[in-house]
C-alpha cells in the first residue's frame, strides 16, 4: 500500500510510520520536515501536497493544532485556531483527498480521549475533538468506491507523559505500541465510520 502520514516526525507519527513502513510504502509529511510539507490550516496547501503524492492508499493524519486555555480567557480567535487547524484541516483532508484516494482506500484522522473526557483547560480542543468525531460518523455514510474513514481517539499516551501529565491526573498512560495498534486496525482493516478508543 501507499501510505501518506501527516506528522509522521511526531511522538505518535513517528511510531506509526515505523510500523506500517515494514511491509507499505510511506510517504512522510509534516508541517515543515518531511519528504512533503503540509499546513493543513491552508486548503491550498493541502491540494499541493496531494499532487505531489499522487494516487494513494491511505491517508493517515496525526496533526493538528487547538489552543488550550482557561474558558474565560479564550477569545474568539482562540477557538478559531482549533477549527482551522485540527477540525477543518482534518475535514479538507477528506474532501480534498476523496479526489487522489483510490477505490477501497481508506481515511484515518486523529482526536482524542478529551472528546468524551474533557479535562480543565480544554475546552476548544475537546470541542474540536467531537466535531471530529461527528464528522467522521456521517460522511462514512457517504463515501463512495469502497473508501473508509475512522478516527483514533486515544487517552494521554507514554511518550508524552512528561509534556502533559500534570493536564490529565489520574489518567493511565496508554503503552505506543496500543496506540499503534490503533492506527493499524483503522489503516488495515475493514472499519468503517468508527471512532476507535485507546484506554489503557
Amino acid at each position: 500500500m501507499k501510505i501518506l502520514i501527516i506528522g509522521a516526525n511526531g511522538t505518535i507519527g513517528k511510531k506509526v510510520s515505523e510500523a506500517l513502513a515494514q511491509k507499505h510504502d510511506i510517504i512522510p509529511v509534516g508541517k515543515s520536515t518531511g519528504d512533503i510539507q503540509v499546513d493543513i490550516s491552508d486548503s491550498a496547501s493541502i491540494e499541493k501536497m496531494f499532487e505531489r503524492s499522487g494516487k494513494l492508499d491511505a491517508v493517515v493524519c496525526i496533526a493538528g493544532e487547538a489552543k488550550w486555555d482557561n474558558f474565560e480567557d479564550l477569545s474568539e480567535n482562540d477557538f478559531y485556531v482549533g477549527i482551522k487547524n485540527k477540525l477543518m484541516g482534518q475535514v479538507n483532508l477528506v474532501r480534498i483527498g476523496i479526489n487522489y484516494l483510490n477505490p477501497g482506500g481508506s481515511f484515518t484522522l486523529t482526536s482524542g480521549i478529551l472528546a468524551d473526557h474533557p479535562v480543565d483547560k480544554t475546552t476548544s480542543a475537546a470541542l474540536v475533538n467531537g466535531g471530529l468525531h461527528s464528522f467522521v460518523k456521517a460522511v462514512s455514510l457517504e463515501l463512495e468506491n469502497g473508501m473508509r474513514i475512522n478516527a483514533v481517539s486515544a487517552d494521554l499516551v507514554e511518550d508524552a507523559i512528561e509534556k502533559y501529565e500534570d493536564y490529565f491526573p489520574g489518567h493511565t498512560p496508554v503503552p505506543m505500541n496500543k496506540v499503534v495498534d490503533g492506527y493499524k486496525k483503522s489503516v488495515l482493516g475493514k472499519p468503517n465510520g468508527e471512532i476507535i478508543r485507546i484506554v489503557a
